[in-house]
């Protein structure tokens, strides 16, 4: 059964979505992050992905006080990125409560600063942020372009034994019209290990089943649960109810 994580991206402590990464098509969904993440819980929903906007494009962790009282709140496993550039940051993250930290930017800009925290924090609570347009990685919150090809960036971390990677088709994200499930495939292919995170474009409950039968292990989706396009207890029916 694929893994269903439902997302929060923050500005300013209010739940928010973008299309494609850019700010100015910002949308805000929800004023109180903590009471919706009570209500994915009460679900049955298990994990969150919680994303600092203002963290990716400052580059530093800035919405740290939502993260803990997130995790105070409920038991939700909840797996945090956004503007986690230093120790000091990935540090804030975990004391926090977070479970898990995702990180992207940095394992393009200081490879060495990922693979120390792998070792410092064990692979099983890093996921790697694989965040793709035109075939190459991006960074900082998607403003900026890196030279690295996806297939070279994922390689190198899976041979250092990365085990979680979060796949975003930038082109897609928020879009609402169909996650990337030729590339998701083409990366699952190379890496039948990776536990693979499908992120962008999820746009209903058949998006979900089509990963699934393709073989995606998780997949996190947003915009079409705050435009209603996907009913969360219908889908907490299908995927989560019988799956326990």
């Amino acid at each position: 059964m694929i893994e269903l994580i439902p997302a929060i991206d923050l500005i300013d402590g209010k739940c928010v979505r973008l299309t494609k990464g850019d700010y100015d098509t910002k949308k805000v969904y929800a004023d109180d992050p903590v009471a919706l993440a009570r209500r994915f819980e009460q679900l049955g929903f298990r994990r969150l992905h919680l994303v600092d906007l203002d963290g990716a494009r400052s580059r530093h962790v800035v919405n740290d006080a939502v993260l803990r009282r997130i995790t105070r709140e409920t038991q939700l496993i909840v797996d945090f990125g956004g503007g986690v550039k230093t120790d000091e940051d990935i540090r804030k993250a975990f004391d926090a409560g977070a479970s898990m930290v995702t990180a992207g930017s940095i394992a393009v800009t200081e490879p060495e600063t990922f693979l120390r925290w792998m070792e410092t924090y064990g692979a099983e609570r890093m996921i790697l942020g694989a965040d793709v347009r035109d075939g190459y990685i991006s960074i900082n919150g998607w403003q900026e372009e890196s030279r690295q090809r996806l297939a070279d960036f994922l390689a190198r971390y899976m041979k250092a034994g990365t085990r979680y990677v979060l796949c975003t088709e930038i082109s897609r994200d928020g879009m609402l019209q169909g996650p990337a499930i030729a590339l998701y495939r083409e990366v699952m292919e190379a890496h039948p290990e990776c536990h693979l995170i499908a992120s962008g474009g999820v746009s209903g409950i058949q998006d979900i089943r089509d990963l699934q039968e393709a073989g995606i292990p998780a997949v996190v989706f947003g915009k079409a649960i705050y435009e209603g396009r996907i009913d969360m207890e219908e889908m907490a029916k299908e995927f989560i109810v019988h799956s326990s």
